[in-house]
């Protein structure tokens, strides 16, 4: 090569290289990195849900607290929003007490507070008392404890992935979800007609290990105590299965899978226990994440099953977010955010799911409403 072509070479890449130098040493961390799209892609802002909603899964108390609960009204207003269900009836719990400080029947207190406000806007599930696991007739001690809740105006009960994931009894073992200790509440829901809202493990890449591999990498990186991948663990494997074998003992009992039934990776597995469960249903909540990056499926799941899913969020009412699950669920918009600054579950975007005003109307209400129909409530004395 001559000295002028090697000259030229030399020319062509030195501003290359300085280039990649400069953002080497700009000490840019993958955690930090928020790239802007390029993408130019049609925008659909909608602002009310084309049917009145009815918000399955939610926490008044836990996220911002009871004397939150007139805003929490307004930003239902503002985004068309029926109803709320509250999911943090606890009786008292030792195990939530780093999060918000509860006291000894705190579900009395969220129950006054929401008919205070909205009685005819907010339901309240009922949560058990865990930590009484080694007691004598625990379970039908916890049972008499939720009929009371009923009485008193809780419509459902709440069970956490704290049953299988930290629970232990006595012995030092985790506790499974199938624990026959359980039974009587389980067989209690049945009786007065209420449903069991269920989160049983957690997102796939939990249960992985924590690595270059993994896709939830960066979250579990700000919660490391998210990760379930260590050996002392179920696998999310078994604990699904406990939690199936519990719905296929107690089929007077509805139970409603949170979060896609944990499983909206493989949304042909979460149709087969549809198909195999009539007493059970899933909601959406806090799961466009996965459901919207994988449209064309997801989609044909919605309209398969569209007596069995319902509405939910996992997040204090906030009109904008709900207006992000209204344009997943209703437009055709394409690469577009899930979070709304509020959480962030992987480094993808999402596509709406464009669905029929009748699938809409089910998923929005009407399922839900036939779940609460079937109250019974407790029996004369």
């Amino acid at each position: 090569m001559s000295a002028r072509k090697s000259l030229i070479l030399a020319l062509a890449v030195l501003p290359c290289a300085f280039l990649k130098i400069q953002a080497q040493e700009s000490g840019l961390l993958l955690k930090d990195w928020a790239p802007l799209s390029q993408m130019v892609v049609k925008q659909t802002r909608v602002l009310k849900p084309k049917f009145p909603v009815i918000d399955v899964h939610n926490h008044l108390a836990l996220f911002r607290g009871l004397d939150s609960l007139a805003y929490h009204l307004s930003e239902m207003d503002k985004a068309g929003v029926w109803k709320c269900v509250s999911l943090d009836g606890f009786h008292n719990t030792d195990l939530f007490q780093s999060w918000r400080k509860i006291g000894e029947d705190f579900f009395k207190e969220h129950l006054a507070a929401c008919k205070a406000v909205a009685p005819e806007r907010f339901l309240v599930f009922y949560v058990p008392y865990y930590e009484k696991i080694d007691e004598p007739q625990f379970g039908e001690k916890e049972a008499a404890k939720l009929e009371e809740a009923v009485k008193l105006g809780a419509r459902g009960l709440k069970i956490h992935k704290i049953l299988g994931l930290y629970l232990k009894d006595k012995s030092g073992r985790y506790v499974p979800v199938d624990d026959p200790r359980f039974d009587p509440i389980w067989a209690k829901c049945g009786e007065l007609g209420i449903p069991v809202m269920i989160h049983v493990s957690d997102p796939k890449a939990f249960f992985t290990p924590v690595d270059r591999f993994n896709e939830r990498y960066d979250e579990l990186g700000e919660h490391p105590d998210w990760a379930f991948s260590d050996k002392q663990f179920y696998t999310k494997t078994e604990l699904l299965a406990q939690r199936n074998r519990l719905i296929a003992r107690h089929p007077e009992t509805v139970f409603i899978g949170a979060h896609l039934g944990t499983l909206p990776e493989e949304l042909d597995q979460v149709g087969m226990w549809l198909d195999m469960y009539p007493n059970f249903y899933v909601d959406i909540d806090a799961r466009i994440s996965e459901l919207g990056r994988q449209p064309y499926t997801a989609r044909k799941f919605m309209i398969k099953y569209q007596n069995r899913v319902m509405f939910g969020t996992d997040a204090a009412p906030d009109a904008e977010l709900y207006r992000t699950y209204y344009r997943f669920l209703e437009t055709d918009d394409e690469y577009f955010d899930y979070s709304n600054g509020l959480f962030n579950q992987g480094r993808w975007k999402i596509y709406g799911l464009y669905l029929p005003d009748e699938v809409l109307e089910k998923i929005y209400n009407k399922n839900a409403l036939k779940i609460f129909s079937m109250y019974k409530g407790p029996k004369a004395s």
